[in-house]
């Protein structure tokens, strides 16, 4: 049986690299040395020129999100570009509810 792997990125060098499950999460990006962010196992790469996808991804984990499989097979909605991330900090803004939150909704009210 094979271990389960998961999902590493560098933001700087725009990279992602799928690595054992060890339980600790402090890994190296091999090309710059910066840390690694630990995405989840559901986590599917932009293509490195793709700079809205990258600039999405970004405010994506600095908001804490991930992702992670969930029981029903996938980590849920998330943004793909900048413009529903845009959307998504206006509704926030205007109702109070978390950045975090507003970002991982499906459809705005």
């Amino acid at each position: 049986m094979s271990h389960a792997k998961t999902s590493y990125v560098c933001l700087p060098c725009r990279a992602s690299y799928k690595q054992r499950c060890t339980g600790d999460h402090d890994r190296i990006c091999p090309r710059c040395t910066q840390p690694l962010i630990h995405v989840g196992s559901a986590f599917a790469t932009p293509r490195r020129r793709d700079t809205d996808a990258w600039r999405t991804l970004s405010v994506l984990l600095h908001a804490g999100i991930r992702f992670h499989k969930s029981c029903c097979g996938g980590p849920g909605y998330r943004p793909r570009t900048m413009s529903e991330v845009r959307e998504r900090m206006a509704y926030a803004r205007a109702t109070g509810e978390p950045f975090a939150r507003a970002l991982v909704r499906r459809s705005l009210p």
